[in-house]
């Protein structure tokens, strides 16, 4: 097997679950986060790209399964609710998608599409403003206000505080635009 089936092969079976658990965040079921994933591996290694690297087709990957969240909220015409609080939660998504505390899933399905994206993007996957802007075709401004009332929301319903700003650059959340 040569090109791009080793990367798909070896993603698919070691990056699974994360790649489900991302999708968990932006999808209304189980059923739809897979099959969001589903979609954007065949559309990762279906096209022109090519990738040097396991970690950059990953990467591509789960922009795309976001992207496509967005894409399927816009057909469905239907804004859905999620909740999560990620910037006061340290360390890295889960890698099993059933060990995901509940309360957060509920409160990241608890904002609209547009919030949820962008507070995963954001502090789920650690791009810059700028490059959330880019990813879902939005102004900057409109992603630091959809980021903000998300993270205002999550708060209030998972009872929490928003981190000060000097526990942020301490914790190293970026501020770049």
């Amino acid at each position: 097997m040569g090109g791009w089936q080793p990367q798909l092969e070896e993603l698919t079976q070691q990056r699974y679950g994360r790649l489900v658990a991302l999708a968990l965040m932006v999808a209304p079921s189980r059923s739809e986060a897979e099959d969001m994933v589903q979609d954007a591996l065949v559309a990762a290694f279906s096209g022109r790209a090519r990738f040097g690297s396991v970690d950059e087709a990953e990467a591509y990957v789960r922009r795309a399964v976001v992207s496509r969240s967005m894409d399927a909220h816009r057909r469905r015409g239907a804004e859905r609710r999620a909740l999560t609080r990620f910037a006061a939660r340290p360390g890295p998504v889960a890698d099993d998608p059933e060990v995901m505390d509940p309360r957060v899933l509920a409160a990241l399905r608890a904002l609209a599409p547009r919030e949820r994206a962008c507070v995963v993007l954001r502090h789920v996957e650690d791009l810059s403003v700028r490059e959330t802007a880019a990813l879902l075709h939005l102004s900057e401004g409109a992603v630091k206000r959809y980021v903000h009332d998300a993270v205002v929301r999550l708060d209030e319903e998972l009872g929490t505080e928003p981190p000060q700003e000097k526990d942020v650059v301490r914790m190293g959340g970026r501020h770049d635009a």
